[in-house]
């Protein structure tokens, strides 16, 4: 998601009051007296009377407020009386609906408390990974229509019963806050304890589990077995079980048995000690057996304007090179018979120090401070990227391009903008889906790449036109995809040929496309995840689950040529597409002749 969702508030029943009613700032008169003190107020350019009045309407929104909230209190208490159904008029019900003045973000988490509504505000990787947006309680009030941020960078919250106040997790505490705001109160957790029976909570998730597959698996006939039969056979495990991964495995091994894709088990009450934090340079580290040291043999090169690629070593002022020796680390030498990381864990919370030379010999030699990463994942993947599209480039003469869509969610949907519109007037296009961990946006992509030109336009300034619609890719297209094209990485080639975007190159798909959803953590924090959404074809059928999607033409990147630095599904896409191109040809009119209009 990004900044789509709005916040409304939506009447029940026809006899409702709006809950945010137009505001006026006229003054009521009820005497001579109120309209002296109204003529001498006017003077001095104030209008309390006015603001008197305006409080007194919140006061009768807050009244109502209060009376029903209090009612309820009421009921609460007195459970045994007059508690019933809350009444719903549906006639005419999706009417009452008004938008809270909110603007449109990405929004989760919504609960209402004290003349009010609480809801987090996250950034549009919430779900994902890399997210500089981290996620804030907000909280906006009926009585003077603002909002105002509670808490930033929490892991979730909760309402108090009598919705008078909220408890927010931030980092590793927790803080009490009022609902109407103010200063938050810390919990200490400290000497906390539970009496808890751990497979007495085994038994719990388990049945709870079985459960949900029952109730929310995509097809009820859960895919021709007995599901009350399955439960039978697996529920006796549960007295072997010593420990919460032993009870994953288990219900990992009963939901296995309907042959399905997304039927992840996960999580727990049970630890893991943390890993350390490595101070990481960008860079490869190789050991030079004869001088006794370690070097630089690659820096990666980023894109430093994007954290995600931030490469610490290529950064401003810094005098870093292949080939230099990495002496010593934050002061203490590095030898070649020690391991440069052991010297870099538990430093990547701060600037950490190299001595670099390009001899072995710290004579002449220099200090450099650099800013370390904690996962060099990203640059390694951007380094393999951009010698793909340079490859693709030098085999074309630079007429055909090349993007990889990392997964389909919003690191894919990110490369997919980064590199699409930059390419857009190319004769030809590799996408590449190889080892795409899927997500949701497939359509998204397949709907861009779909459009067709209409038309074409041109000004004085350039020659090369413009096309109707603006952005539309007039080339040829292939798709490259393989054994770990996955969930909507299976998705996307599958509809890509479907489009008649064009042909597949690679090794067949992953095969897993049934959508999951989680209702909610487990009793001790662990997580499901059902297949509840299935894949079909236009004609309703079953398509690409337990088979995955076979490429038009087949092509393995066998081990020889991948260690020969080869990649022969890329070479074979490359061909492909360039054949296309002159069987084919596909290029964007010229100019055409000004018209004349004289008579």
């Amino acid at each position: 998601v990004d900044r789509e969702t709005g916040v409304y508030a939506l009447a029940l029943r026809r006899d409702v009051e709006h809950p945010l009613p137009p505001e006026s700032d006229e003054v009521e008169l009820t005497g001579d007296d109120d309209a002296e003190d109204a003529d001498s107020d006017a003077g001095d350019g104030d209008d309390p009377d006015a603001d008197d009045d305006q409080a007194h309407d919140a006061g009768d929104r807050d009244d109502d407020g209060e009376h029903d909230a209090g009612d309820q209190d009421d009921d609460a208490e007195d459970a045994d009386e007059d508690e019933g159904p809350i009444a719903i008029d549906f006639d005419g019900l999706a009417q009452r609906v008004v938008r809270l003045p909110l603007p449109f973000d990405n929004y989760v988490g919504l609960s209402g408390a004290d003349d009010g509504v609480f809801v987090i505000r996250s950034g549009p990787q919430y779900y994902g990974r890399g997210s500089s947006v981290q996620p804030a309680l907000r909280r906006f009030t009926f009585e003077d229509r603002e909002t105002e941020t509670i808490a930033d960078g929490i892991g979730g919250y909760a309402v108090s019963h009598d919705k008078q106040k909220v408890l927010v997790r931030e980092g590793r505490t927790w803080n009490v806050y009022p609902a109407g705001g103010g200063d938050a109160t810390r919990v200490s957790t400290a000497g906390l304890m539970v009496d808890r029976v751990p497979a007495e909570e085994w038994e719990q998730i388990f049945d709870e589990v079985w459960r949900r597959f029952r109730d929310f698996f995509y097809v009820e006939n859960m895919h021709g077995y007995d599901w009350e039969a399955l439960r039978e056979r697996y529920r006796p495990m549960l007295e072997h079980v010593g420990h919460r991964s032993d009870l994953n495995y288990v219900i990992g091994e009963m939901v296995a048995e309907l042959s399905v894709s997304h039927a992840y088990i996960a999580g727990g009450d049970w630890e893991t000690p943390d890993r350390p934090e490595v101070a990481l340079p960008g860079a490869v580290f190789e050991l030079d057996a004869e001088a006794g040291r370690y070097r630089i043999s690659e820096i990666f090169a980023g894109h430093n304007e994007e954290p995600r690629y931030r490469s610490p070593l290529t950064e401003i002022g810094l005098d870093a090179r292949p080939g230099d020796y990495v002496l010593a680390i934050d002061g203490e030498e590095l030898l070649g018979s020690d391991n440069p990381y052991r010297l870099l864990r538990h430093r990547a919370d701060r600037p950490v120090r190299l001595t670099l030379n390009a001899e072995p010999t710290f004579d002449g030699a220099r200090e450099v401070a650099f800013t370390p990463v904690t996962q060099e994942r990203s640059l390694r993947y951007l380094t393999e990227v951009e010698a793909n599209r340079r490859k693709v480039a030098e085999m074309t003469d630079g007429r055909v391009g090349y993007l990889h869509v990392p997964d389909m969610g919003a690191a894919g949907i990110q490369e997919f903008v980064k590199w699409f519109y930059g390419q857009i007037r190319k004769e030809g296009l590799v996408i590449d889906v190889r080892g795409n961990g899927g997500g949701n946006v497939s359509q998204m992509l397949i709907e861009r790449l779909g459009r067709r030109v209409l038309g074409t336009s041109f000004s004085r300034t350039y020659d090369t036109p413009d096309t109707y619609p603006e952005v539309a890719f007039h080339g040829h297209l292939v798709c490259i995809l393989d054994e770990d094209s996955a969930s909507d990485g299976d998705i996307f080639p599958y509809r890509f040929r479907e489009a008649g975007l064009g042909p597949l190159i690679g090794k067949r798909s992953w095969g897993g496309v049934i959508g999951i959803t989680s209702h909610g953590p487990l009793i001790d924090g662990g997580s499901v995840n059902v297949p509840q959404f299935g894949t079909n074809a236009a004609d309703g059928t079953w398509v690409v689950e337990n088979v995955g999607v076979e490429p038009d033409i087949e092509v393995e990147n066998d081990p020889r040529s991948v260690i020969a630095g080869r990649d022969p599904q890329l070479e074979r896409a490359v061909e492909e597409v360039l054949r296309m191109m002159r069987e084919n040809p596909k290029a964007l009119p010229q100019r055409p002749a000004p018209p004349v209009k004289t008579p």
